[in-house]
């Protein structure tokens, strides 16, 4: 495990403290997350700015019941494709904004009025929070029930980190009291306001605790646990039905138009319907590859990735083989021949894992390595995880896949990619191997040769650690990430 020494420490927790006051005592601007005091040695920007080189691929339909894509959850929309059709930085003359929450601000909406609406979870309150999306100085905060002790704090992502924004603009977020709460705004937008509190102790034991939650495309409100239950919410009466799998289940799920609700398990991917009751049951299930082991880089022993809907026969997830490969399968209720299109290794033997859900572009899919990440004190003092980005698609004809490109030079921890369609550009936060340094940047690869174009140094130290957190677009084509210290702002800056 790397080591700093007492004078390093010091000074960074000096910092940290003195931003912290500040902070609580109500500053009206936003106060920046506190980089390492030792300087980097890296450099603050490597490549040059990216000419546009848009990527055509079939928008998912929109969720009746979510927010308008791509703003409504963390994976963007219903088919959770982390892929966003407008653009993100070019790297021209980037500028760096943050704002010091001493939470990581992680899952990120926007609201109709087009600001930030994020949860952002410190070490036992998470708090619903609302930023002006240039400046990230803080609109209205919300406290949501604390989280339950003894949560592996940097790798369980209950109790708010998983969220949608609803068709109403309102938050709908499982809470650490195994309820789900919908808070909206009130008309000013300046405040929030709690409209329903579902209370699901009755069907979730003290054990057990809510993963997340998404509207069903009839509007039922899912949800599932991390011991398996899968639960449906009717939203006006709030009667309730589960399913118990009795399979661990660490990430998200997604939805589709037919009414299939694909969640994946430490065991097997399963797709569930609702019957003309309501109530769900289980229309398929398929075991993968498991060595049964929890990598370092993965939350579980198993999958990682929340599953990803590939246009409109396909889902994708990676299994926990090792390698690790990224399978495809048949979605439909019922299928010709296999359900399984393809397996394909991405990574090397004993350094391959993820836990972060795949991106897809039209049949691209493309895969971080997080092997090697076993929390926040694995990339200090210079230490790396493994490197990888892969891009793998799904052949024309719908019966196999092949590996298209590898990038072993860059490492992504843990971060979220995301894709601009828009640009033809990845983003992944990356850091690299420089003796002590402890650099976070932004890196925007090539869609079509994983090739990075540019890097911008975010940030220095324990604070601007990107700890599992997506990289999120806006509507003004600006960057954002979660960080432990709170939320960074990347952006072009005109005529730069």
């Amino acid at each position: 495990m790397p080591t700093m020494s007492g004078s390093r420490f010091t000074a960074r927790a000096v910092v940290l403290a003195g931003l912290t006051l500040a902070l609580s005592a109500g500053a009206a601007a936003a106060i920046p997350i506190p980089g390492d005091p030792i300087p980097s040695g890296s450099p603050a920007y490597v490549g040059h700015p990216a000419t546009p080189n848009p990527v055509t691929a079939p928008a998912p339909p929109q969720h009746p019941f979510l927010a308008p894509d791509p703003g409504n959850n963390i994976h963007n929309d219903a088919y959770m494709t982390d892929s966003y059709p407008g653009p993100g930085p070019l790297g021209v003359s980037p500028k760096v904004t943050s704002t010091l929450q001493v939470a990581e601000c992680a899952s990120l909406t926007f609201d109709r009025r087009g600001r930030l609406e994020t949860v952002c979870v410190g070490a036992t309150t998470p708090t619903l929070k609302l930023f002006d999306p240039t400046t990230l100085k803080q609109i209205a905060s919300y406290s949501l029930p604390n989280r339950p002790l003894g949560l592996n704090l940097f790798s369980d992502f209950s109790g708010g980190g998983y969220f949608y924004l609803d068709h109403d603009d309102r938050a709908v977020i499982p809470t650490g009291n195994r309820h789900i709460q919908v808070v909206g705004q009130n008309p000013a937008g300046t405040k929030f306001v709690r409209e329903r509190d579902y209370d699901l102790t009755s069907v979730v034991t003290q054990s057990d605790k809510i993963v997340s939650a998404l509207p069903a495309w009839t509007g039922e409100i899912v949800f599932v646990t991390e011991k398996g239950v899968v639960g449906v919410v009717d939203p006006e009466s709030g009667a309730i039905k589960v399913l118990p799998l009795g399979e661990t289940i660490t990430n998200s799920f997604a939805v589709d138009e037919s009414g299939g609700i694909y969640i994946v398990t430490t065991k097997a991917q399963y797709r569930i319907d609702l019957t003309a009751a309501g109530a769900p049951e289980v229309s398929w299930r398929e075991e993968y590859p498991n060595s049964g082991v929890t990598k370092p880089g993965q939350t579980s022993a198993g999958s990682g990735t929340t599953p990803t809907l590939v246009n409109d026969e396909w889902l994708a997830i990676t299994d926990n083989a090792d390698p690790m490969n990224i399978v495809v399968y048949r979605r439909g209720l019922d299928v010709d021949g296999d359900r399984k299109v393809c397996s394909v290794p991405v990574f090397e033997k004993g350094a391959s894992a993820t836990d972060n859900s795949l991106i897809a572009a039209d049949r691209a899919l493309i895969v971080t390595n997080n092997h090697g990440y076993k929390g926040p004190v694995e990339t200090l003092a210079g230490s790396v995880s493994a490197p990888g980005i892969d891009r793998v698609d799904i052949d024309t004809d719908g019966n196999g896949c092949k590996v298209v490109w590898q990038n072993r030079t860059e490492r992504s921890p843990s971060a979220v990619a995301k894709m601009s369609l828009a640009n033809g550009l990845v983003y992944i936060v990356s850091r690299d191997r420089k003796g002590i340094s402890d650099s976070w940047y932004l890196t925007a690869l090539d869609f079509r040769t994983g090739e990075a174009v540019f890097k911008q140094r975010y940030g220095t130290g324990f604070g601007h650690n990107v700890n599992y957190a997506p990289v999120s677009l806006g509507p003004d084509g600006a960057a954002y990430v979660g960080v432990l210290g709170g939320l960074v702002r990347i952006a072009d800056t005109p005529g730069g």
